[in-house]
Parts: structure tokens; sequence; C-alpha cells
């Protein structure tokens, strides 16, 4: 894998490594992610949430997309130096895993939900070759199990899935179980506790409402809002 290690090191002297609330800041900057306990949004699942992430918004501003890309190639060089090419999931993933791969010279591949129903009906698109170690390039991570899908799909392809980076993840223990049970390392630049924090520290959540914003992560389907 090739790299500035000079742009790296600074930026491990800036960011103190990996800066979970400095991403945190970025998605709230950009509206990618909004806080509303009060009145809370409602996911396609049924669930109740007071939070929703939507880290498209981020591709519209570009130095805030720049911030979130070097960040990413900052994690995969330091936890995944030796992945030998890039897999995006479909749509979300699709750019960030583009502009990573560009930065880092690496090949790159995406995954479709399902295979395409006419053509060739290919469900990965890009060339690549069995054997190969690929890292999983995701935008959020919730319960994990249409992430952990994709990586079912490339390992069929006879691809080494060495782990997966997101630039969200909302922290759910079923998630973390999902992930252990698959055997597949992740990390993401952010995540919901440091978020909230990022959210105390500013004034935009109170301690109080910070205690049950922590009981929605733990039982999201029974949580009723505040």
């Amino acid at each position: 894998m090739t790299f500035s290690h000079q742009r790296y090191y600074a930026n491990l002297y800036l960011r103190g490594m990996t800066n979970e609330k400095a991403v945190a800041e970025k998605l709230l900057q950009v509206a990618a992610v909004k806080l509303s306990p009060e009145k809370p949004f409602t996911w396609a699942s049924g669930w109740k949430s007071p939070i929703y992430c939507d880290n498209r918004k981020v591709l519209s501003f570009p130095y805030t997309r720049d911030f979130i890309k070097s960040e990413m190639c900052n994690v995969i060089f330091e936890s995944f130096p030796n992945v030998e090419m890039l897999a995006g999931v479909a749509t979300a993933g699709i750019p960030w895993g583009a502009m990573a791969a560009d930065q880092l010279k690496l090949p790159y591949i995406y995954v479709r939900p399902k295979p395409k129903e006419h053509g060739l009906g290919n469900q990965i698109e890009g060339s690549f070759e069995a054997g190969k170690s690929v890292l999983v390039i995701e935008d959020l991570i919730s319960t994990g199990k249409s992430s952990l899908e994709v990586v079912t799909v490339l390992k069929n392809a006879g691809l080494h899935v060495v782990g997966m980076v997101s630039i969200f993840t909302y922290g759910f223990p079923v998630a973390a179980k999902a992930f252990e049970d698959a055997g597949v390392p992740y990390q993401s630049l952010t995540n919901y506790t440091s978020l909230i924090e990022l959210a105390v520290e500013k004034g935009q959540v109170t301690p109080e409402t910070q205690q049950l914003l922590m009981q929605w992560r733990e039982d999201p389907a029974n949580w009723k809002g505040i």
C-alpha cells in the first residue's frame, strides 16, 4: 500500500489517532446526523429512534467530504495495512470506498444488494481474483445484518475479508455480537457514544437526557421516546 508518511504522521499529531468527536462534529455540522429525542424518528423496522443518520449528505460538502475521506484512509492504513483491495457496499458505501481506494491506490469493487436481473447478473462489480484480501467499506452500521450479508457474498466469491470500516455505528450490542460471531473485525470513524458526549459538551443535550439516550441504544426495539 502506498501512502504519504509525512502526511500520515502529521495527521496523527493533529488528531491524536482517530478523533471520534471531531468526525461526529463534522457530521452534525452538515446535518448528516440529527438528534430529536423529544420527537423521535421512526425507522423502516418500526423502531423509534432519537437519532437519524444520513451520511450521503456529506458528499455535498467538499471540505467535510475530504476530512472524512482522510480519516477513513488513516484508519485503513493503521488497522489494515496489508489489505489488497477495497469493497464498497451499495449504495451509500460506494463513493466512500471509491474515494479511499483512489487515495490509497488500491483496486476497488462494490457489492450490490442482489445480483443484477439482466446482463451478466453480477452482484460484485469490478475485477478481482479469488484469494485476495479485501476490506469492506460501509457508511453506517446498525444491527450489522446487511453489512455481514455483503461479507458472505465476498467470501462465497473466494475473497478473504479482513474486516470492515464504517463512518458511523450506533454501537448496538446485537451488532457487536454479530460481528464477533462472524469473526469480522470492524472499526468506525465515530459512534453514537461519542456523538452524544459531544452534544452534551456543546449544550445540545442535558446530562439527564444523555442517560435516556444511552438507554435507547441498549434496547432500541422497545424504546418509546422521552
